[in-house]
């Protein structure tokens, strides 16, 4: 068992090939039940630990956000045929996938651009604290037309320049239009 487990930790092999040896037939085997009591003693410490402490559950949850925006913003992103791959080959789906991630990450880049320019604005500097901050994330679709043509002019940039200060200033324009919403 300590073989396997070196293995394992200097990456040797794939736990796939480690459980592989011992298939279904070699099941009474010593080694494959140590491992799989080791698994389970594991898995028991682990549960004590996410069910005693709040800030386990409360990272966990928050990992588990995130992953669920990233696949809501793939699923709106990819959305021809229900999101589902058209093609059975392997090369036709990493393409898919490779273009999905570069459309996604582009997304991400151009809303960060854009929220650093309405961060930058002192209006809006001292409205947000740290907890606002934390929240923000740049992974955001709302404002994205999926549908319809795009015209690209490659020999314009995006109006996302230096931050504007001053009352038409997009932030000023945002923070004016959240104080109407409050109240």
């Amino acid at each position: 068992m300590v073989k396997y487990a070196t293995a394992l930790r200097i990456g040797t092999a794939d736990t796939e090939d480690i459980l592989r040896r011992f298939n279904r037939a070699n099941v009474q085997h010593p080694v494959y039940r140590a491992l799989a009591e080791l698994g389970k003693a594991v898995k028991t410490v682990f549960l004590y630990r996410y069910l005693h402490s709040m800030e386990l559950r409360r990272e966990i949850n928050e990992g588990l956000n995130v992953i669920e925006s990233w696949n809501s913003a793939n699923d709106f992103i990819f959305f021809g045929k229900g999101g589902e791959m058209a093609s059975n080959r392997t090369d036709d789906q990493e393409i898919s996938m490779l273009s999905l991630h570069l459309v996604q990450l582009s997304l991400v880049y151009v809303n960060t651009l854009m929220i650093q320019q309405v961060l930058a604005e002192p209006a809006w500097q001292s409205r947000l604290n740290a907890h606002d901050l934390r929240g923000l994330t740049p992974l955001v679709y709302s404002h994205v037309n999926p549908y319809g043509s795009f015209r690209l002019d490659l020999n314009s940039r995006l109006p996302i320049d230096p931050p504007r200060f001053g009352p038409k200033s997009v932030g000023t324009q945002l923070l004016f239009s959240y104080d109407q919403e409050t109240g």
